[in-house]
């Protein structure tokens, strides 16, 4: 990688981690269902005429929409909607890998690696820690909802393993999504009432198109169209490390709009959240194995600069046949 991919990557940590701000924004104004409805019916339309239908069967395709797009979102908006801080809600939403292995093996049979396992214990503890430190000001029901977010994410993840080869994000990211709108408009019509979606619809401030805006357009279509471009072209084990970076940005990006200032238990629950998230998907072995790798390059280097020096003697016929 160079380093403008390196930048590109790091745009997309950005954009995922300053959506939760923009969640908020949104969440003032709009029952947190309808935001979701608007979100997603902005992700389809009008992309849905330009990205062709993704190789596999529709039925796994619906299936990754209702978990990973309807499920995932429509329970973190709630999780927020009901109290739980913007920057808290990016650390806490991380755990789905750590429930995705755990998902895997219960669904596919797949019993997991120790370091799995190392790793997920490491993320449950974490996860305690958060749950046992949250201020009085933070319903717990709001962190149950995450975690259930945080599941549905999971489930999404496990079914989407069996797409066929040749579907990239952006196809899967908009196809899915069809899923949503109309489903959790009807949700938000019995959940809030009519009265009140049809107030928010007609009376949209400035918070909610912001928020629809950024999130269908940038967190999700333009990060998902650079990040899947990434991945295309570099291995996994380089691009996706960057992802843990997410919720460091949500935290700060919180806390500098929001004032959403973490308490130091939940920032300790936080950190070994996100170490259990690394180990279980081997985010510092491939780090270390980069490092590695590095130095071995780097050494090598060194050995060929020195090749000069040793040419320099009367021996022109050495140096000729080095260049």
């Amino acid at each position: 990688m160079r380093p403008v991919h390196y930048m590109l990557a790091l745009l997309v940590v950005v954009l995922w981690g300053v959506n939760f701000v923009f969640i908020d924004f949104g969440l003032r104004d709009w029952p947190p269902l309808l935001l979701v409805a608007a979100r997603f019916t902005f992700v389809v339309i009008p992309a849905i005429f330009f990205v062709r239908f993704p190789r596999g069967d529709l039925r796994r395709i619906l299936l990754i929409g209702v978990f990973m797009c309807a499920g995932q979102f429509g329970l973190l908006y709630t999780s927020m909607s009901l109290g739980l801080p913007a920057g808290l809600t990016s650390i806490v939403i991380q755990i789905q890998a750590a429930f995705t292995v755990l998902v895997a093996a219960l669904a596919l049979r797949e019993m997991p690696h120790r370091r799995q396992v190392i790793g997920v214990l490491i993320g449950l503890t974490g996860l305690g820690v958060i749950g046992l430190s949250l201020q009085a000001s933070v319903p717990i029901v709001a962190f149950l909802v995450a975690l259930a977010a945080s599941l549905s994410w999971a489930i999404g993840n496990v079914i989407a393993r069996g797409v066929k080869e040749g579907t990239n994000g952006v196809q899967m990211t908009v196809w899915s999504a069809i899923v949503v709108p109309v489903p959790l408009l009807g949700l938000s019509v019995l959940v809030d009432g009519p009265a009140e979606v049809a107030h928010a619809l007609t009376h949209p401030t400035w918070g909610v198109v912001a928020s629809v805006v950024y999130t269908a357009g940038c967190a999700s279509l333009i990060g998902y169209v650079i990040w899947n471009s990434l991945l295309a072209r570099f291995p996994a084990s380089q691009v996706a490390p960057f992802s843990l970076l997410v919720p460091l940005v949500g935290v700060v990006s919180a806390w500098l709009v929001l004032g959403d200032r973490p308490t130091v238990p939940e920032l300790i629950g936080g950190l070994l959240l996100l170490i259990g998230v690394a180990v279980t998907t081997g985010v510092l072995k491939t780090v270390a194995r980069g490092l590695a790798g590095s130095g071995r390059r780097s050494r090598r280097k060194v050995v060929v600069s020195e090749e000069p020096e040793v040419s320099e003697e009367p021996k022109v016929e050495h140096s000729s046949t080095s260049d």
